[in-house]
């Protein structure tokens, strides 16, 4: 039987059964696999108390026929203050179902792995507004991705953004481009407007250095501006509207 240790974040938990339960993990060597913790909800010593959801473990993994099963598993980061809090709950839930949604079993996602636990650590601290996470968490997992989207000229006669007239922006989420005023009649109705100032800072926390970025002052415009804007795109290119998200935007009413 092959045995393997990782270091890994709950991103879901299922109940199988009286007793087991089926986890999916984000691990730092493997990316997104799911085990299944035998007798994990009554055993009062080699689980207790730590396969709570967003948590940081140290795992040890055996695999044979089925799922892998998890043999042992240490607490590194608890993370209480997030699912003590419905709002950080919330936000964690929908950045830990897109990875879910859109990651492959056993793909390696090492910078993946290092920018859920980034945000994760800011949001259980508290001293970078939620919003600003998410925009952050969303805007650099598009890029790992493969599917960020084009900020900087108009997609169809290639303008620069800054060399565009009018401060406001139409972005084409189909084509994932911005579009200046006069191309703008060529693309379809699934289109958001979006201003320059927020579209500097959405490639600034995209592409700056990780700490920095999270460290960056939004004002309510851009808070606004770049919550719409990737909470738009990212679903579109998903395929669907994450349920975590709806959930999410009602917590924020």
């Amino acid at each position: 039987m092959n045995t393997f240790s990782t270091s890994a974040i709950i991103l879901r938990r299922i109940d199988f059964g009286d007793y087991d339960l089926i986890l999916t993990f984000f691990t730092l060597d493997r990316g997104k696999i799911s085990v299944i913790a035998k007798s994990a909800k009554k055993s009062k010593k080699r689980f207790a108390g730590i396969l709570e959801l967003f948590s940081v473990l140290q795992t040890v993994c055996s695999r044979g026929k089925g799922l892998p099963v998890l043999q042992e598993a240490s607490l590194e980061q608890p993370f209480i203050k997030i699912r003590s809090d419905i709002r950080k709950t919330a936000y964690a839930s929908y950045w830990a179902e897109l990875l879910n949604e859109w990651t492959e079993e056993d793909e390696n996602q090492e910078e993946l792995y290092y920018l859920f636990q980034y945000v994760l650590q800011e949001l259980d601290i508290g001293n970078i507004p939620e919003a600003t996470l998410s925009i952050l968490f969303q805007m650099r997992f598009m890029a790992l991705s493969g599917f960020y989207p084009n900020l900087t000229h108009c997609g169809i006669c290639g303008i620069e953004t800054e060399k565009m007239k009018k401060n406001s922006v139409s972005f084409d989420l189909a084509r994932g481009e911005l579009v200046c005023e006069k191309c703008v009649s060529e693309i379809s109705s699934h289109r958001i407007n979006i201003s320059k100032g927020t579209i500097k800072q959405l490639l600034w926390v995209g592409n700056g250095d990780l700490k920095k970025s999270g460290r960056v002052r939004f004002s309510s415009q851009t808070l606004k501006e770049g919550l719409a804007f990737s909470e738009a795109f990212v679903p579109y290119h998903l395929g669907k509207t994450p349920r975590s998200l709806a959930f999410l935007r009602q917590i924020r009413k």
